[in-house]
């Protein structure tokens, strides 16, 4: 091109072009922006005008408020209902009154009984009795290690949700430290025998925010707290914790949960950080010190085995080199032998003998370093093995995943005995007692206790997935679980003990047991319902209804009715005979009740007569049911406003609005249970809580007494048949708590605390009836109800936008008043 171009100088017209190739593209960008601002520009300017009106129509409505407040002086003003088309809000005025209540902006009408003639005046306090944890079922087993120790006192110390517990294993009771915010994740105890240490998650607030997680260190004998350790420095959780022993317990080993599973060393006395380090980025499942020398620490994970080194408040590592043997994906544990060798169990079944190795001079030159490698390998189970524990004599106890063996091996690990643990899981821990007795603790959440003569039996035990189905027995002190382990486990409150267990083809999700107490009915995920028999845990009676998981289950108080509520959004109605052993469908529509919830059924409760229900559903709806008269839908729910319920557990409802919190979204409260000496309500929330109300509670921000121990949401709560004890329980944390209730006092009684505390005060400026003026609709009445009429109308002409009103206004005003009825539109 130069040749034949001359003096022309190409490069510059090329970047001339694509100089102006970018201009333009530039042009054609910033006017696609301008199309844009200005359409951002015209929704803002629509939505100052929508704003605009809305301001304006607020302020005709305070207008209206005051002329209404001064007219209305027989009853209290009650409630605003606003016109879906013109914003415009109605008075109701009727013979009684009614509350609303707001979910996720949906409105929830409630009416005030009759017995209660003022409510702003009734008076909200917490109940007088309060609740003590009694016991605590199940154990975190299944996806935690080295968590089950024996103390000095004969008390087994493990630990569920956000409880510790110790059992005392000859005795039969429990103490519970219960000062954890979370769910503890890890324990160990100080060589004295009397000090634990205990770790917990990080978790969240009911805000979402995140909690910060620490390590308690406490006394087991008064249960007090002696240090926190670590608050605000680590991160996620605490994984695992070590006490040394050479030096009697001065420092504790920390692990967290953060990506680089930082190593801490604390100074017990003080609960300053003595050193810290970055430990690896894989999973870290343990820690301990060497006990002969505190300078030592070991930890093993995923495909690790680290030795530590402590020197002048820093810490180096050394790697296990494995050398010729295959390298297993995990080491799952690791103890000391009484020659200072180090045992690890794997996840291929091996037991590997760790030992130092003087340096490879020939290699690497004089300044080789001594390494840590193996020295031996010793075939021990069939998959992982889950825990090794050394026993005074230099014997060593091995506990199997796969094949839920526990094996005694000798001192040069040789197999000596071992024993089988058939039905409660993997072997995830073991304790020694006495050197023959032993404790285990296994993969389904079990503690079994046990020699290898004798074999295991479990003094722990409980679910190991989910739960929501709780029903507690009508007369007796049994109540009954299940959950999405598939399991139904019928408990005794006063043994504090599982009666029996039985497995089940789909999970189950609700339950209630007939009134007569010799059958429970359980309802399934796929809309199948089961009766067993208490006696001989045997299916009597098997049903399906729709093809959705089932929500509540609920016998009519004399046992002839079971009403099952599904996510269909169908409630089925049976005919029970034969003591609740066999069922028919009831009613014209074959069970199902139509025209009803447009949303899954969630709670429901019989009447005391048995002729009604009261149901809740998904979409925070309440909706009362006439079941003796054909399963209609009464429409008139003002009807049912003094109606007597004979349970109470929707979580809807004018007597139990007072358990909300400002600004709920509905799912907030999972469960509610009415005590049935009517006094009391014990409610489980989406925060990890169980909240005590007095009954009733019917004002917002209703004062309770609030307790903790559940480290997941808690799904259910109900009161024993005598009002004794309160059972809660967790659904992720598959943990039951058993809460006694302490009487405070004697306390009103749950009629008269309905009643306001002025019910017979009138407000200054009020004109007041007579009892005569009141019989009959008394010509002073009607003057009134007319002189209000008119004003209303009066006020609705005036402004002309709201003529076509009137006969809307006329037809609200009439509605629940007979004598007001007579007036026709000629008095406008």
């Amino acid at each position: 091109l130069r040749k034949f171009a001359g003096n022309v100088d190409i490069d510059r017209i090329i970047m001339e072009k694509a100089r102006d190739a970018l201009t333009l593209e530039k042009v054609n960008r910033v006017s696609v922006m301008e199309g844009r601002l200005q359409l951002q520009e015209n929704e803002i300017t629509l939505l100052k005008s929508s704003l605009a009106d809305a301001l304006r129509r607020l302020r005709l409505h305070d207008q209206l408020i005051p002329l209404l407040k001064q007219q209305l002086i027989m009853y209290k003003y009650v409630s605003m209902v606003q016109s879906c088309h013109t914003c415009f809000f109605i008075c109701h005025w009727l013979t009684g009154q009614s509350i609303k209540m707001f979910i996720r902006g949906r409105p929830i009408t409630m009416y005030v009984p009759s017995n209660i003639q003022n409510y702003d005046d009734l008076r909200m306090e917490p109940p007088v009795e309060k609740l003590e944890l009694d016991w605590v079922y199940g154990y975190r087993g299944r996806d935690c290690r080295a968590n089950l120790y024996l103390l000095a006192s004969g008390e087994a110390v493990y630990f569920i949700a956000c409880v510790v517990v110790l059992y005392h294993i000859n005795n039969r009771t429990q103490r519970h430290y219960s000062k954890h915010t979370d769910c503890v994740r890890c324990l160990t105890i100080h060589p004295d025998k009397v000090r634990v240490a205990s770790g917990q998650t990080a978790g969240v607030d009911k805000d979402g925010k995140p909690l910060q997680p620490y390590v308690h260190i406490w006394d087991s004998s008064t249960l007090i707290t002696l240090q926190q350790i670590g608050l605000g420095t680590f991160e996620r959780g605490v994984g695992s914790v070590a006490f040394s022993f050479a030096d009697s317990g001065a420092f504790l080993c920390v692990i967290d949960d953060s990506n680089e599973h930082m190593l801490s060393v604390w100074d017990c006395a003080k609960g300053t950080k003595h050193a810290e380090v970055k430990s690896t980025n894989e999973a870290v499942f343990t820690v301990e010190f060497n006990p002969n020398d505190s300078t030592n620490i070991i930890t093993c994970g995923k495909s690790h085995v680290y030795f530590w080194t402590l020197s002048a408040g820093s810490l180096t590592k050394k790697q296990g080199i494995f050398g010729k043997y295959k390298k297993p994906k995990f080491i799952q544990c690791f103890v000391f032998s009484l020659t200072g060798d180090v045992l690890t169990g794997d996840s291929e079944g091996n037991i590997l003998t760790w030992g130092k190795s003087p340096g490879d001079v020939k290699t690497l030159g004089k300044g080789a370093k001594e390494t840590f490698q193996i020295m031996r390998q010793t075939r021990a189970h069939d998959g992982s093995v889950f825990t090794l524990c050394m026993l005074q004599g230099g014997a060593l106890l091995s506990g199997g995943g796969k094949d839920r063996k526990i094996i005694r091996w000798s001192a040069d690990l040789a197999p000596e005995r071992e024993c089988e643990v058939k039905d409660f899981g993997a072997v995830r821990c073991i304790a020694d007692v006495d050197g023959e007795e032993l404790l285990v603790g296994t993969t389904r959440n079990a503690i079994l206790r046990g020699t290898f003569s004798d074999g295991f039996v479990a003094i722990v035990q409980g679910h190991v997935d989910e739960m929501w189905g709780l029903a507690t027995h009508p007369s007796q002190d049994v109540f009954l679980t299940c959950g999405h382990d598939r399991q139904v486990c019928v408990w005794n409150t006063e043994e504090h003990k599982l009666d029996w267990c039985t497995t089940l083809e789909e999970y189950g999700l609700c339950a209630d047991f007939c009134p007569n107490g010799a059958v429970v009915s359980v309802g399934l995920s796929t809309g199948r319902w089961l009766v067993l028999d208490l006696q001989t845990k045997d299916i009597v009676s098997d049903y399906t209804d729709g093809n959705e998981q089932l929500s509540v289950m609920r016998y009519s108080t004399d046992g002839s009715f079971l009403a099952v509520g599904s996510h269909d959004n169908f409630i089925y109605i049976y005919n029970v005979t034969e003591s609740g052993r066999r069922y028919s469908r009831y009613g014209k529509y074959a069970g199902h009740i139509r025209h009803g919830h447009s949303s899954f059924i969630t709670h429901l409760d019989w009447s005391k007569d048995g002729k009604y229900i009261m149901s809740n559903s998904g979409d925070y709806e309440i909706l009362y049911w006439d079941i003796a008269g054909g399963c209609k839908l009464l429409r008139n729910r003002y009807e049912s406003k003094d109606r007597e319920w004979a349970s109470y557990t929707c979580v809807l409802g004018f007597h139990v609005m007072g358990v909300w919190l400002e600004g709920s979204d509905g799912t907030d409260i999972n469960a509610l249970c009415r005590s049935h000496n009517e006094r009391m309500v014990a409610v489980a929330d989406d925060f990890c809580k169980v909240h005590l109300f007095q009954y009733p509670c019917p004002k917002p921000k209703a004062p309770n007494h609030s307790y903790e121990g559940h480290g997941s949401h808690v799904t259910n709560v109900r009161f024993t048949h005598c009002d004794s004890h309160v059972l809660s329980m967790g659904g992720k944390d598959t943990c039951i708590l058993q809460w006694r209730v302490k009487r405070g006092g004697t306390g009103d009684s749950g009629g008269d605390r309905l009643h306001s505390s002025s019910s017979t005060s009138t407000n200054k400026g009020e004109r007041t009836f007579t009892e005569g003026e009141r019989e009959g609709g008394s010509n002073l009445e009607r003057e009134w109800l007319l002189d209000l009429w008119r004003s209303v109308c009066v006020w609705l002409l005036n402004r002309s936008r709201f003529r076509n009103h009137i006969p809307d206004v006329h037809r609200i005003l009439c509605s629940n008043t007979m004598e007001f009825c007579n007036a026709d539109m000629s008095h406008t």
